[in-house]
């Protein structure tokens, strides 16, 4: 090979393999021409070692079995499926169970023959009394909750509440000296910063995953912003810790986004503080009390935000008023763009929400809303926002055990002023038409004037002409939409 060649083939060799190399020879021309050298990059920061932290917070995290007996005929359902949509964010029946393992193995101790559905998943000790916390989907419905700690005791766990809209419950075990998780502050948590997580996915005890923290404040939850980390996550972690460099935890890991059924590097956590303020109202009362205005909101664009001179799109715009609720008492018109609550600036529809649910029903707020060009101040009182906690019937597939929900529907009672408008005696407004309803083609603001000949001025009247419906036979209904009423027919059946 000439000497050219050889020269050219080993230089080559240096830009692929020599790295060091590449530089050498642009340094050592710089040094020599006398220019100022090039600002010399960061020094190298070393990954963290998990592993004194691991033997710190591992105590303290548990393994969770669950077990239910199935109810209802059909029962048996792909509850890796149920599991997967739910962490997806996409709402399933609440039959579904935290983490299930698949084909599992017959109880030798079950009382009868009936068949169980079983789940995982994870918690961590938040009480040294033996109080536990997890999600609430872990343990949502179950017959029998298992507690298994890292030193192989198992206890039979009682569920003291939880809670759908935060995905929080708390659990009790009968043990006392139970090693504590420290809570970290979530305010301080950096997009960044290093976190690790403990769990069992797909029922391997005590495993550990880390990543960063890619986000914070996700608009993903419906009642908390939650923390989005690229940490993996997996059915079986849920309930488990989301805990920081310092060994602290600054969250509960709960859904995951994928569009594969597997991680896909975006997982979310529930925000300890806000999780630790369910979990002691749960302690207290086994229940959460959150406060409602009665109204339905929704964000304001950058259309609607110039056409009324709002100027730029913020508050939340009020499309919909819950008849007789507190924000009609208040005042509050269809329309209205409300841009304070008791104070605190409304940027957008789910904090005008979060606001109401994080108040205590009774307390009396101020509200400052835009209407038509100019802002105005009102006074509410909050209700109660109704327990999300529904109870099953073994009958819940029969339209004359469920009422409205098995044909679906919900409905709510004409206000005076509403009445006054339409210039009728009586009447319930369709709030939500799904399955039988959605098919017939009714839809929300509808108004039922009579159910099979029958008139209802109240939702108690409905009621009573729904039991009335023979088990597979029709509904008939008089329903005006507008200045117009015309009869519908709902048939029975799912969908």
């Amino acid at each position: 090979m000439p000497n050219s060649n050889r020269h050219r083939a080993y230089r080559r060799f240096v830009l692929v393999l020599g790295g060091a190399a590449v530089l050498a020879g642009p340094l050592m021309a710089v040094a020599q021409s006398g220019a100022s050298a090039p600002v010399a990059p960061p020094p190298l920061v070393a990954l963290p070692d998990f592993s004194v932290l691991v033997e710190q917070a591992g105590p303290a995290v548990v393994n969770i079995r669950t077990s239910e007996k199935v109810r209802v005929a059909g029962a048996q359902v792909d509850e890796q499926m149920r599991e997967l949509l739910r962490r997806f964010g996409i709402p399933v029946p609440p039959q579904r169970r935290g983490n299930p393992t698949p084909n599992p193995a017959p109880d030798d101790d079950d009382d009868d023959d009936s068949p169980q559905r079983r789940g995982l998943g994870s918690g961590f000790v938040i009480g040294a009394d033996g109080y536990v916390m997890t999600n609430a989907h872990v343990v949502d419905e179950a017959d029998e909750v298992m507690v298994t700690l890292t030193d192989k005791r198992e206890f039979k766990a009682k569920v003291v509440g939880l809670d759908r809209r935060t995905d929080v419950a708390v659990l009790k075990i009968d043990a006392k000296g139970l090693p504590l998780l420290r809570m970290g502050d979530v305010t301080k948590l950096k997009v960044g910063e290093w976190v690790m997580a403990i769990g069992s996915p797909f029922g391997f005890d005590n495993t550990v995953t880390a990543g960063i923290v890619s986000a914070k404040a996700r608009d993903t939850g419906d009642l908390l912003p939650l923390i989005q980390t690229d940490v993996a996550i997996n059915p079986g972690n849920s309930g488990g810790p989301l805990l920081n460099l310092r060994g602290e935890v600054v969250g509960i890991n709960s859904q995951i986004y994928s569009q594969s059924g597997g991680f896909m590097g975006i997982s979310f956590a529930i925000p300890i503080d806000e999780a630790m303020r369910v979990a002691d109202e749960l302690r207290a009362s086994g229940r959460v009390t959150r406060g409602m205005l009665g109204v339905y909101p929704d964000d304001v664009s950058k259309e609607v935000a110039e056409a009324i001179g709002l100027g730029k799109p913020q508050g939340a715009l009020i499309s919909r008023i819950t008849p007789a609720g507190p924000g009609e008492k208040a005042g509050v018109q269809l329309g209205d763009v409300i841009t304070k609550f008791d104070g605190k600036t409304v940027e957008k529809a789910v904090d005008l929400r979060r606001l109401a649910a994080a108040t205590k029903p009774g307390s009396k707020v101020q509200l400052q809303v835009f209407r038509r060009g100019a802002y105005k101040d009102l006074t509410a009182t909050l209700e109660a926002l109704p327990d999300d906690r529904v109870p099953t019937t073994p009958e819940a597939d029969t339209p004359a055990a469920t009422g409205a929900q098995a044909w679906g529907l919900t409905v709510s009672e004409l206000s005076d002023a509403q009445r006054k408008e339409m210039k009728v005696d009586g009447g319930l407004k369709i709030d939500t038409a799904d399955g039988p309803a959605g098919r017939a083609g009714l839809k929300a603001g509808d108004v039922i004037l009579s159910a099979n000949n029958a008139e209802v001025k109240t939702i108690k009247q409905f009621q009573a002409a729904l039991a009335k419906v023979e088990k597979g036979k029709s509904l008939q209904m008089l329903v005006r939409r507008g200045e117009v009423a015309t009869y519908v027919v709902l048939k029975p059946g799912k969908g």
